[in-house]
């Protein structure tokens, strides 16, 4: 299986101007958890990380530092997510037919998860990691008024890894550019292009880190597994 991670962004949100995969959680930057655990997975083989090249040297040195098992490869990304995944697509090995595509900050997902993915998608064409919602939802207006309450039965949040066929979402990826669409996650370029994507289940553990209560909670995670 190859492993596609996007890591190309900065962390506003957490209160800094730098690439927040760099951040420490416990003693390492938070991408070298994601990267150990990529590591101890039995299935994944080869890494793609996708980031901007004045980032690179810092990446490089957790690489290093991590005496990891498996290759892993260096990707430009672009302006945005959408474009990054679209790079590291086409940076894949030319016998590259399925790919796994996940989130650095999402450093707490477990080597059984990825592995349980790779295995869903010996048999589908696109799937994603979620969990279902336990809150109820609703949706408001631009005034922050309700104007509905989904049954949440049918709500899942959805996490990283996703999955695909790698020829397929290089042909939605294509499509989106081309008709400009917009998307937050690859699973919503398949939605567009009318193709069916599967629910893997994933872990409550899994978090996205994002905001400086993330990175507490995610050190009392940490804690509890080791």
């Amino acid at each position: 299986m190859f492993l596609l991670i996007p890591a190309a962004g900065v962390g506003k949100r957490m209160g800094g101007a730098k690439n927040k995969l760099l951040l420490k959680l416990q003693d390492k930057p938070l991408l070298a958890w994601t990267l150990i655990n990529a590591n101890l997975s039995k299935t994944i083989e080869w890494i793609g990380i996708i980031g901007q090249p004045y980032d690179f040297d810092q990446f490089q040195t957790i690489i290093d530092q991590l005496s990891l098992k498996k290759p892993v490869v260096l990707i430009q990304g672009g302006e945005t997510r959408q474009q990054s995944v679209y790079n590291g697509l086409q940076a894949l090995p030319d016998d590259a037919q399925k790919v796994l595509i996940h989130d650095g900050a999402r450093c707490l997902a477990t080597p059984e998860l990825f592995d349980r993915c790779s295995d869903a998608l010996s048999h589908s064409q696109g799937l994603i990691a979620a969990v279902a919602v336990k809150d109820t939802i609703k949706i408001v207006d631009d005034h922050k008024m309700v104007i509905d309450t989904p049954n949440r039965s049918y709500l899942w949040a959805a996490q990283t890894p996703q999955g695909f066929d790698v020829k397929l979402l290089k042909e939605c990826h294509r499509k989106g550019l081309k008709l400009g669409w917009e998307v937050t996650d690859d699973a919503a370029l398949l939605e567009k292009c009318g193709h069916s994507v599967q629910i893997v289940v994933g872990e409550e553990t899994n978090l996205k880190v994002t905001t400086p209560i993330d990175l507490t909670i995610a050190e009392f995670i940490l804690q509890h597994r080791h």
